[in-house]
């Protein structure tokens, strides 16, 4: 955690200073805003907490020109409530009152260094995902997190970085969505003063700002393809170009990165360079959408239960029966995302013990549409129902159906069923002559079994 203080270390702001660094903090104090920016232009920093004394509104304004996206909170003396109210509408995030607790300070650091979004799991396909990115979370391998939108993956990256070796160092997470093209690259790679129109100071990028840490390059799938050329030799060589530099730049970090996209397919397309793909899929996590992962629905909902009514100062109410239906019921095409909106709705709503049925609406105030089985339990019914089928049968049994009917699926093609099996033609072959060997029908070219029977 890099806490920035700007305003004169004394009294009461270097006992917030003693605090902060008894939590883990790691601090650094400018005397004025011009100093605080420099300081952040050259190192960054997690958390500015800046003195009410000086302009708050001119270093948020600062901040958003210069797209430095550190939050802000400022501090005062507890008795000047106007100068508190007028730092919240300048831009600041929070007002602490000085002379400070500890308990206040204790609490702004630990919601600005932890992740608000818990990582939250049951279901074994999560289980699964997890087991391999706490395998991997030591090494200093690039990961690619991929899944539909909404499924967690800054979350599930987050928790590689927390069980990594550099989890005390830096944790910086761009998304390439969200920044235009035309600005992507000076943000990953910072510039030097004069670079371009508004480059009115040097400035490390996201690459300088999480070295020693890790970055998270959120929906790389979105970043220019000429971009991905430069980014690509960032991550072989380790070093790096600021915009209007002439020095290449040392940098020590490790690289994630999340996709919504199959990347392979844009890899074909010709919008993902394949060699980029290569660097950064050495390990690959896909989260599974919540509706291929029940287990996880009930846990998760009463998880965003206990979070908004504490952050909504209410008591914590369970799930009603009919509540937890719906929530099963539900398919959740907006996955977590969309659950964690509906809960914190549901928190509002609710006027009883429980959080009923009647809480659980839509963003226009509908009752949600799901009928007595929804998606998700249909697909774990759907689940318990093949593994009910299998039990009591041998492996050779299942193998041999699995076979027969997938060449049925492809009217006999040999060739087409051995790739979707994922075996040799070869070793088709042989399975099929031990079934004719057997009395047992086989499809033929050009027909499935039933079709053969008959001619």
């Amino acid at each position: 955690m890099r806490l920035l203080i700007i305003g004169r270390l004394n009294g009461e702001l270097v006992t917030a200073s003693k605090m902060a660094m008894s939590r883990g903090a790691a601090v650094t104090q400018a005397d004025a805003v011009e100093q605080g920016l420099n300081v952040l232009r050259a190192r960054g920093a997690d958390l500015v907490m800046i003195d009410v004394s000086l302009s708050v509104r001119g270093l948020v304004a600062a901040l958003a020109e210069e797209r430095i996206r550190t939050p802000v909170v400022a501090c005062g003396t507890g008795t000047d409530a106007r100068a508190a109210v007028a730092a919240i509408q300048a831009g600041a995030k929070e007002y602490i009152p000085l002379p400070p607790d500890p308990d206040l300070i204790a609490a702004v650091l630990e919601a600005v260094a932890a992740d608000a979004r818990a990582f939250v799991w049951r279901d074994p396909a999560m289980e699964r995902v997890v087991k391999l990115a706490e395998q991997v979370a030591r090494s200093d391998a690039s990961v690619l997190i991929s899944g539909e939108s909404g499924t967690g993956k800054e979350v599930l990256a987050r928790h590689v970085h927390a069980r990594s070796g550099r989890a005390q160092k830096p944790f910086v997470s761009v998304n390439c969505a969200a920044i235009p093209d035309a600005l992507l690259e000076s943000e990953l790679f910072g510039h030097e003063k004069g670079a371009f129109t508004g480059a009115v100071a040097r400035r490390i990028g996201r690459f300088e700002e999480a070295s020693g840490g890790t970055l998270l390059l959120d929906e790389i799938s979105e970043m220019d393809v000429r971009l991905q050329a430069k980014l690509l030799r960032a991550l072989q060589e380790r070093v790096i170009d600021r915009v209007g530099g002439g020095q290449p730049v040392k940098v020590d970090l490790r690289v994630l990165a999340t996709s919504n996209r199959n990347l392979a397919e844009e890899v074909r397309k010709g919008t993902f360079r394949e060699d980029l793909l290569y660097r950064l899929n050495v390990v690959h996590l896909r989260l599974p959408p919540l509706r291929e992962r029940p287990g996880d629905i009930l846990e998760l909902a009463a998880h965003f239960a206990r979070k908004y009514a504490e952050a909504n100062g209410l008591p914590d109410r369970p799930l009603s029966a009919e509540a937890r239906r719906l929530m099963v019921a539900t398919p959740w095409r907006g996955n977590v995302r969309e659950l964690e909106n509906t809960l914190h709705r549901a928190v509002l709503l609710a006027s009883g013990p429980e959080i009923d049925g009647e809480a659980i609406r839509s963003p226009e105030g509908d009752a949600l549409e799901a009928g007595p089985v929804g998606a998700a339990a249909r697909a774990a019914e759907a689940a318990e129902a093949v593994t009910r089928g299998l039990v009591g049968r041998t492996v050779a049994e299942v193998e041999r159906d699995l076979i027969l009917d997938t060449l049925d699926h492809c009217l006999g093609n040999r060739t087409h069923a051995a790739k979707i099996l994922g075996i040799s033609i070869r070793t088709l072959r042989n399975k099929l002559n031990e079934y004719v060997g057997s009395g047992i029908a086989v499809a033929e070219p050009g027909h499935t079994r039933a079709l053969a029977a008959y001619g």
